[in-house]
């Protein structure tokens, strides 16, 4: 009788402080995550239409599907920042067929290590890639693709420093040392030398001697620059910047990537959106329509705008 009762004692002691253990247990939700995540996606559409109307015009509609997807990893002196931006737009207008306005897949992912959890400078790893979609066309000749999906690609692997606030709304990035690859997999434009690859050979009779090389390597200097500002209320400034230069090939000449966006939030759903991309690459040549032929002249400037109302969705 005693021992069954020290028996029954003793197990209940056991089971009392093995629940209490697995009571001191952090649950998932009191677990500490230093990852986080913003997903969101929007849609802008413009539409104008005629009936019967004296003055004369066409009727047109065209929208953009966008998204934004970003991951973010921060703990004591350990930053890893992701970013996924995807656009594609398409415009109808009566008489003519679908046209692309708008085509944007790019990727950017940065490592940064700091010396310790109070200054905002961090030694820097960062990899950039843009590319599109589909194939682009000088129009209305859509006979011959003047860009395809990777024709042309881009790639920035380099090491540097970067200077982040701590609201991430002002982030500088120096790198010294990049190394800038462009890719043309499209071997027709790859013999034409687009985007600034080796182009094919040919001899005295027009025949292909060798064919045009399908990427390109530079190692330069880098420097991007990243600004949001809330202007006035529900307005909002995005500014993204980017200037790159070879060290090897016409060193001083600037590559520039300069986005300007502005936002005018309607409400949690409705957003309109002003927007300017601005392009320079001494690499890629501009073409235009002569008596039916396209003909290739220098580099130029190239300007986009864009003006959109639509929804947009974050989560």
């Amino acid at each position: 009788m005693k021992l069954s009762r020290l028996f029954f004692i003793i197990l209940a002691t056991i089971t009392l402080n093995s629940y209490s253990q697995i009571a001191e247990l952090p649950s998932k939700k009191d677990t500490v995550s230093y990852w986080k995540s913003k997903n969101t996606i929007g849609f802008d559409l413009n539409e104008i239409a005629f009936v019967n109307w004296s003055a004369g015009g066409n009727s047109s509609v065209s929208g953009i599907l966008k998204g934004n997807f970003t991951r973010s990893y921060l703990y004591k002196n350990i930053k890893w920042y992701n970013e996924l931006i995807v656009r594609y737009g398409v415009n109808k207008q009566d008489g003519l067929d679908v046209r692309k306005t708008d085509d944007v897949l790019s990727f950017a992912s940065t490592f940064g290590h700091r010396k310790d959890s109070i200054s905002n400078w961090f030694h820097s790893a960062k990899f950039n890639f843009n590319s599109q979609f589909t194939n682009g066309y000088a129009y209305p000749n859509t006979s011959y693709a003047i860009s395809k999906p990777f024709a042309p690609a881009y790639s920035f692997l380099g090491v540097g420093t970067e200077y982040a606030n701590k609201e991430k709304k002002f982030i500088f990035y120096f790198s010294p040392f990049t190394m800038k690859n462009t890719f043309v997999f499209d071997q027709r434009l790859a013999n034409q030398g687009a985007f600034g690859v080796k182009k094919a050979e040919y001899d005295s009779n027009g025949n292909l001697v060798r064919n045009g090389e399908l990427s390109k390597s530079e190692l330069g200097v880098l420097i991007t620059n990243f600004y949001k500002k809330e202007l006035f209320k529900n307005i909002t400034l995005e500014n993204r910047l980017s200037l790159y230069s070879d060290y090897i090939n016409k060193f001083g000449n600037i590559d520039i990537d300069w986005q300007l966006q502005l936002d005018l939030v309607v409400n949690d759903y409705v957003r309109a959106t002003i927007a300017t991309h601005l392009l320079y690459d001494d690499d890629i040549k501009s073409k235009k329509q002569v008596n039916g032929q396209q003909v290739i002249e220098g580099p130029k400037a190239q300007l986009k705008q864009l003006l959109g109302v639509g929804i947009i969705y974050s989560f």
